[in-house]
């Protein structure tokens, strides 16, 4: 199949990139770029993809796409978006309704008059649900986002919602919990535990470290994709979680106990925006597309520990 990607060099995209041209499509990447962390370690993400000839990368936002990249796609997994709640208050609000709503209005309207179109997969995240204590989040919960980000994630999603209503676009969007694994962003929470901790830098825990969360294997949400894109359904609204629900301070100790050794932890204020708490009911996931999840957190993050030791060493080296 002819596939398009959006966001492809980044964590998830990339991951999912790899996956569909091991299944021997052909897939095109897009991605900006952009410097919200370093665009060299997206580069570096599609090593692999690159080296396959049915993948082809085109650097642009999706305003600037080529609309017959849309139209000429049979599938279309969306996973371009300005990422992190804490950063998107005040004057970077733009950024995030920029790259979040109108980007996806613009994708989602060139979709709309394609006649390959078998399937457009739309990233969308747990923070949609906002700050609940709720014991297990179902898809029909509550949507009150904590965050500026988490408003312009719940407006894509609707926005994909409309265009499924009133123009037949076939979407199924996809609420994703805690995502963790090899590549996972600089910024996010076990890529800079683990960094600190192969570094003897101190740790900085945002907030009490009680904050729990529903982590899950980026391989397992390669899985919730590829199972959306064949799903027998006409569109749909899907969490997509781990069920390995722990705290902060219990997801340190984890690694820790991987590694061998104690990591130094500084604790500052808690970050605006963020939840208390996220854990996923997965079973309309499991009913409507198959999906269940197979990667333990211990499993996942050993990977991710031995990736970013790799990382390190292959730095340590070029220097």
């Amino acid at each position: 199949m002819q596939v398009l990607v959006t966001g492809c060099a980044g964590f998830i995209g990339s991951h999912l990139s790899e996956s569909l041209l091991s299944a021997g499509h052909s897939v095109v990447g897009v991605d900006a770029l952009t410097e919200f962390y370093d665009p060299s370690l997206k580069i570096k993400n599609l090593e692999r993809c690159l080296e396959y000839d049915r993948f082809r990368f085109e650097r642009c936002f999706i305003n600037g796409l080529d609309p017959k990249i849309v139209t000429e796609a049979e599938l279309i997994f969306h996973l371009a978006a300005q990422p992190g709640a804490g950063s998107s208050w005040g004057v970077e609000f733009g950024t995030y309704l920029n790259l979040n709503v109108l980007s996806t209005q613009r994708l989602l309207e060139c979709a709309r008059g394609s006649k390959n179109l078998k399937r457009l997969v739309n990233a969308s995240c747990s923070s949609v649900y906002g700050n609940t204590s709720a014991d297990k989040i179902g898809e029909d919960h509550p949507k009150a986002p904590h965050s500026p980000y988490g408003v312009t994630k719940l407006a894509a999603e609707q926005l994909c919602s409309l265009y499924a209503a009133n123009f037949g676009v076939p979407v199924i969007s996809l609420r994703l919990f805690s995502v963790f694994g090899p590549r996972q962003r600089p910024d996010m929470l076990f890529s800079s535990l683990i960094s600190a901790a192969l570094a003897k830098r101190v740790f900085i825990v945002r907030g009490d470290g009680a904050q729990q969360r529903d982590f899950t294997s980026v391989l397992d949400v390669v899985d919730g994709f590829l199972l959306a894109a064949e799903a027998p359904i006409a569109a749909g609204v899907f969490n997509i979680a781990g069920e390995q629900v722990l705290s902060i301070r219990e997801a340190i100790a984890t690694v820790e106990e991987l590694l061998g050794e104690r990591v130094a932890i500084e604790n500052r204020a808690e970050r605006l925006g963020e939840s208390r708490r996220n854990a996923a009911d997965i079973s309309a996931a499991r009913a409507q597309l198959g999906y269940a999840p197979r990667r333990s957190l211990r499993e996942g993050l050993q990977a991710q520990i031995e990736f970013t030791r790799s990382q390190i060493a292959k730095f340590s080296h070029a220097s």
